[in-house]
């Protein structure tokens, strides 16, 4: 009865042993197998009776089974136990499997090792799933760390590869360049899309797409045909496949094929509702395909990163909308005049706060005479560019009567202020004034106003709040000018103050906005530093100033294209308008002197030979003058300047300004003027401190 029940024991242990989950097998002291139960069969694909008497490297005929036989050898001598790990393709399968090794000494009853016990475990599930795990969490730290659309999609590549891909690019739809809106319905028909990223795990890509190059694609292909159905194409490139896709594109099918390529996932990158383009994964030195639990983690870190794409693209399309409103509320082309030779150069700023309410402006005034406008809005993006075109309109239409300087910045002033109160008071009505309130919070700007003289060389400026204009005389010399600072605009308080200086003909003159001379990793200091001896090189067109001051003034490591501001850059030198071209006489304050100023008027465009100018130049004296002796107070002064135009000023020392009426049939008078508005360009009235200047510009250029 004991014999039949240890004969039982023996039996259900050796059955045990049979059917055991592992992989597991027994060797004797010359490390020969003894034993090995049903999955060691498995994973080694033989028979028990095949393996018996066989070391471990010639039943695996593989490296790893040599290093594990090794340590079975350090086993038998020390008799402890010991784990290894080890990779091993299992027969019919493409991929390796991960195992863990267990060993342990085989004793008899007395106690001495007579063998080894195996015991392997297939990790590779647990493996996998630890991979693709750590995969995801790579990608959500790695995945959307800029709001630069390329770099985000090289993100997306750089994690996959080497990895889970050998190779992986994204394509985008070309819609998102600009960040306009996606075409609407569904993406049928063939599609155009751009390389944006590309990596391949043995070196830099060297396919015939480069990021950047534009690609058409069928309808039938696999990279079109996620984009209609929304689902992942997985696809092996089996040699038919191949050999179906030659027929459209025969230069790609046999880079494919040269390449190795075997397995290709297709996954379309969509966010928020809207296809963006797709994600490819492709396999060459894996010999493994890519199978389901592929297709689920391509998804998942691929929604990731088109969830990161899509904010790009938005952040892409208002900083488009910006820079494009600020670009055209700015002058599409500088002025011609005689006073001032200018140019300009505007960088909007690229980093993520957007684009700024930096401007300047170039403004013809009577007499020849040239404003020059630079400023710089509190903000960014389409608030700070709108607030920056109502500041522009409203500068030239302040412009426009003639203002002087620091009279133009306190109208200027109280404008903001106004504003700032009716969008504050506005507040709390609705949703649209609640946001207009918001975004406008900060309401204000910085402004330089200068005005040019030609004729006089004289220079009035002023300020609020804005950097100080640099001056380079005809020596070279280049200096800051010293010139009071004032408030910036939209704060009120105290009064602004105008300067004026003397610009010798051939002087330079540079305006700015601060982004030209700050930055994060030097001082203002150092940015005027560098700004006077760019302005002091050696006499240069006035384009290539604009290029030596971006030079100098930027930081080294920012690339031509970039900037942390926005930056504006107004260069102008001086032109003076010579003595021969001005004549100036004061009149008696007597009707009678009317014939007087004709006279002198035709005498003086004989000697200009503007002989063909002669007939509209003495209507036109004649009636201002006229006017100046009837409804003006002495002196009467009449000036003409023989610049582009001709152009007739009569000055008084009255402060009432005429203006145009309709005169009735039976009128005696109020046709003077029209007749100066019908007879001349341009005409008005400019206030000065002994009185106003009338004046008309009259064309010289035959009808």
């Amino acid at each position: 009865m004991t014999r039949h029940r240890r004969d039982e024991d023996t039996e259900s242990a050796e059955q045990g042993f049979v059917q055991l989950p592992c992989a597991a097998a027994v060797f004797d002291a010359d490390l020969r197998v003894v034993r090995a139960n049903a999955e060691m069969q498995r994973a080694t694909a033989l028979p028990e009776e095949r393996m018996r008497g066989l070391r471990l490297p010639e039943v695996l005929s593989h490296a790893a089974g040599e290093e594990t036989e090794q340590v079975m050898r350090e086993v038998l001598e020390t008799g402890e136990r010991r784990r290894v790990e080890s990779h091993l393709r299992v027969p019919g399968e493409t991929r390796e499997h991960a195992w863990s090794v267990s060993l342990a000494p085989l004793r008899d009853r007395t106690g001495r090792v007579r063998g080894v016990c195996l015991a392997a475990h297939d990790m590779t599930e647990h493996d996998h799933a630890r991979e693709r795990l750590l995969l995801i969490n790579e990608a959500g730290g790695r995945i959307g760390s800029t709001l630069d659309i390329t770099r985000t999609a090289q993100e997306l590549v750089d994690t996959a590869v080497p990895w889970f891909a050998d190779y992986a690019a994204v394509d985008l739809l070309t819609f998102i360049d600009h960040g306009d809106e996606p075409p609407p319905g569904p993406l049928t028909g063939s599609v155009t899309m751009r390389r944006t990223a590309a990596g391949y795990s043995g070196g830099a890509w060297t396919g015939s797409l480069q990021p950047g190059d534009l690609a058409d694609y069928p309808a039938s292909s696999p990279a079109a045909l996620p984009l209609a159905t929304g689902l992942t194409g997985m696809y092996e490139t089996t040699d038919s496949a191949i050999d179906g896709w030659a027929v459209h594109d025969p230069a790609r099918a046999a880079r494919i094929r040269l390449s190795g390529t075997h397995s290709v996932l297709v996954v379309p990158l969509r966010a928020r509702g809207v296809t963006l383009g797709v994600a490819r994964f492709a396999r060459s030195h894996r010999p493994e395909p890519y199978e389901q639990d592929d297709i689920l983690l391509a998804e998942e870190i691929t929604s990731r990163a088109a969830v990161c794409v899509d904010n790009a693209r938005r952040y892409t399309r208002e900083r488009v909308t910006a820079e494009t409103l600020q670009r055209t509320l700015l002058p599409l082309r500088l002025p011609d005049q005689t006073a001032l030779e200018v140019a300009s150069r505007y960088l909007p700023a690229t980093t993520r706060v957007g684009v700024g309410g930096d401007w300047f402006d170039v403004i013809p005034l009577s007499g020849a005479r040239v404003a020059l406008v630079v400023g710089d809005v509190v903000g960014h993006g389409v608030q700070a560019a709108a607030t920056m075109g109502r500041l522009r309109t409203a500068i030239r239409a302040l412009a426009d009567i003639d203002l002087p300087p620091d009279e133009l910045l306190t109208h200027l002033d109280d404008l903001i202020i106004r504003t700032s109160a009716e969008i504050e008071g506005a507040a709390g009505t609705d949703a649209t004034a609640d946001a207009a309130a918001e975004a406008a919070g900060g309401l204000g700007a910085t402004c330089l106003y200068a005005v040019y003289d030609p004729v006089s060389l004289r220079c009035s400026l002023a300020r609020a709040g804005h950097p100080p204009p640099a001056i380079v005389g005809p020596d070279g010399t280049a200096d800051l000018l010293d010139l009071p600072a004032g408030l910036p605009l939209g704060l009120g308080g105290l009064p602004f103050e105008a300067a004026e200086i003397e610009l010798p003909e051939g002087s330079l003159l540079a305006l700015y906005t601060k982004g030209l001379i700050e930055a994060r990793d030097r001082d203002v200091d150092e940015g005027l530093t560098r700004l006077r001896q760019a302005l002091s090189r050696p006499a240069l067109s006035l384009d290539a100033v604009c290029d030596a001051v971006l030079t100098a003034t930027r930081p080294e490591e920012t690339r031509p294209d970039q900037t942390g501001a926005d930056i504006a850059l107004l260069v102008a030198r001086t032109r003076a308008i010579g003595e021969s071209d001005v004549s100036t006489w004061s009149l008696p304050f007597d009707p009678e002197v009317v014939a007087q100023a004709r006279a002198q008027t035709t005498e003086q465009l004989a000697a200009w030979g503007l002989d063909q100018a002669t007939f509209t130049s003495e209507l036109v004296v004649s009636e201002l003058v006229t006017n100046a002796i009837r409804y003006g107070r002495p002196p009467v002064e009449l000036r003409l300047i023989h610049d582009r135009d001709l152009i007739c000023e009569v000055s008084d020392a009255g402060s009432s300004s005429p203006h145009l009426r309709r005169a009735r049939v039976y009128d005696e008078g109020g046709r003077g003027l029209m007749l100066v508005a019908q007879l001349s360009q341009q005409w008005g009235t400019r206030h000065t401190p002994q009185g106003k200047t009338i004046w008309a510009d009259i064309s010289l250029t035959p009808a």
